[in-house]
Formats: C-alpha cells, sequence, structure tokens
C-alpha cells in the first residue's frame, strides 16, 4: 500500500514514535514536545481533508511540517509581551508620560526641566540605537506610521507594498523594540 493512501490513523501510529523522537531531540521540554507532535498531527488531519492538494509525499511532508511547527513554537515562546505596570497609573498615564517625555507635549505646557529633558535624551537615544538594529523595511514602517503619523493605507498605495505585508513588518518592529527597550522602560516607570 503506498503512502498516500494509508489513512491518517494508520500515518499516525506509524510515523509517531519517528517524530517524537526528532522533536525531543530539538526541544528539551517533554510537555513541549507533545503539544508540537499534537499540533503536527493536526495539521496532518486538516490537510488530509483538503482533498483539492493531497499529499503526495508524506514523509517529507511530516517531517517539514514538524520543523516548521518547532521554529514557530520557538518564535511564540521568545514573543512575550511587555509587561504590564500597575503602579496605581492606568496605561492611558503611562503612554502620557512617554509622549511628553519623548515629544514634549505637556499638557500643562510647563516648560521642560533639566531632569525632563536628560530622560528625554536618553529614550529617544536608545530608541534610535533599538531602531538601527531592525531590517529597513521594519523600521521604515514602523517610523512612518509611529513617528511621522503616515496611515497605512496611504503607504501601501505608495509604496505599492500590501497592508498585510506592512502590518507583518511592522509587528515584528515592535516585539524588537519592545524586547530592546522594556529595560528602560522599567528604569523610568521605577527609578
Amino acid at each position: 500500500m503506498a503512502e498516500s493512501k494509508k489513512s491518517v490513523s494508520e500515518l499516525i501510529v506509524e510515523y509517531q514514535p519517528r517524530l517524537r523522537s526528532f522533536i525531543r531531540q530539538q526541544v528539551p521540554n517533554k510537555e513541549e514536545a507533545e503539544d508540537i507532535l499534537q499540533d503536527v498531527f493536526y495539521q496532518l488531519v486538516k490537510a488530509a481533508e483538503n482533498t483539492l492538494n493531497p499529499i503526495e509525499q508524506v514523509s517529507a511532508w511530516l517531517y517539514k511540517v514538524t520543523k516548521n511547527t518547532i521554529i514557530n513554537h520557538g518564535i511564540k515562546k521568545r514573543e512575550e509581551p511587555m509587561p504590564v505596570y500597575s503602579n496605581d497609573e492606568s496605561d492611558e498615564a503611562v503612554l502620557q508620560d512617554f509622549s511628553e517625555i519623548l515629544f514634549g507635549r505637556d499638557a500643562t505646557n510647563r516648560v521642560p526641566t533639566p531632569e525632563t529633558e536628560y530622560l528625554r535624551s536618553l529614550v529617544w537615544t536608545e530608541l534610535e540605537t533599538a531602531l538601527a538594529e531592525l531590517p529597513p523595511e521594519q523600521r521604515e514602517i514602523f517610523e512612518l506610521t509611529e513617528l511621522e503619523g503616515i496611515p497605512m493605507k496611504e503607504i501601501s498605495e505608495t509604496a505599492g507594498v500590501s497592508v498585510n505585508t506592512l502590518l507583518s513588518r511592522k509587528h515584528y518592529a515592535v516585539v524588537h523594540l519592545r524586547k530592546r527597550l522594556v529595560g528602560l522602560y522599567e528604569d523610568i516607570l521605577f527609578a
């Protein structure tokens, strides 16, 4: 019987030990490895249901999906959201404070203190350094939308790049900036 003619349950029984071993070589945590294995078999079931695009080389397909699932699992694990602190301040108050520091916008139109000027210089320096570490496409979309305030749709039309692609680029930029600036964020809030 050819591989592609076997039922999904037969394929699972056949490949489960090999895939489990393959995953465990790359993922030391047993529970994570089992989660990945379950994800792979879920994708197999979904692919088997798709009669328009049948799997030709089941073994190669399973190992490719397993490898990609391991990679994706590692990326998701590393992408931790920026910690949320509630130091009796709402998120809006924190954002307003950062806006005042970065852009000198103060609701009371006070003259900035030397401390505020120093913080502004420090934050801009760190932000510029973190932005310079990004690939050009990610840096550009972040700067255009966040620093220049240009709408995503307008950038898409001008650059000839889909909005989804631009959103993806911006997402990766934001993830990098969060990781890179979290220490500064904590220092400013809790100094």
